[in-house]
């Protein structure tokens, strides 16, 4: 019997593991109709990781070449939720309250010779600057203890004169 009860514990912890390993997978799109005729990867890599905090998101530097004099404006957003406390000046929490908040770092890109376009490396992570502030402007927000959490997050990469984005990392 206590076998029996070891492995559905076992196959449970399976089936979770696998469910959030699912969950977190990373889904990259490439749509050559959406760029220049030509445009192919020169050098590097195109990704995007979530560091061990779980919190920043960093997308990796790459060169693309054949795409004439086309600009591109490249965007990673991420998107937060958590708890903000917020202390006076004795020290004590006053109020917590909720809040969501975005972090992006986006930019237009410029080909430089030969038709190349290099794209440097994008990170984001939460600030607290973003996050909905104390109603008292006297008092101290931080983080509560295990806020925030990243909720989702994109990286698009997107050829002017296009409609749809080149690349799409979520």
């Amino acid at each position: 019997m206590r076998r029996v009860g070891i492995i559905t514990t076992l196959s449970m912890l399976l089936l979770a593991l696998s469910a959030s390993v699912a969950l977190a997978a990373i889904t990259t799109t490439i749509n050559p109709a959406n760029a220049p005729s030509g445009t192919r990867l020169q050098s590097g890599a195109i990704g995007c990781t979530v560091g061990d905090d779980g919190l920043t998101v960093t997308c990796t530097a790459f060169e693309l070449a054949g795409v004439g004099n086309t600009n591109a404006f490249v965007s990673l957003t991420a998107n937060y939720s958590g708890i903000v406390d917020c202390r006076n000046h004795g020290g004590n929490i006053v109020e917590s309250h909720e809040t969501t908040f975005s972090a992006t770092n986006e930019g237009t890109l410029r080909p430089t010779r030969n038709g190349r376009l290099r794209v440097a490396v994008r990170s984001v992570s939460p600030d607290l600057d973003l996050a909905e502030p104390c109603p008292n402007p006297n008092w101290t927000p931080e983080f509560h203890a295990g806020s925030p959490t990243l909720d989702s997050w994109s990286y698009t990469l997107t050829f002017a004169g296009f409609t749809g984005a080149y690349i799409t990392i979520t």
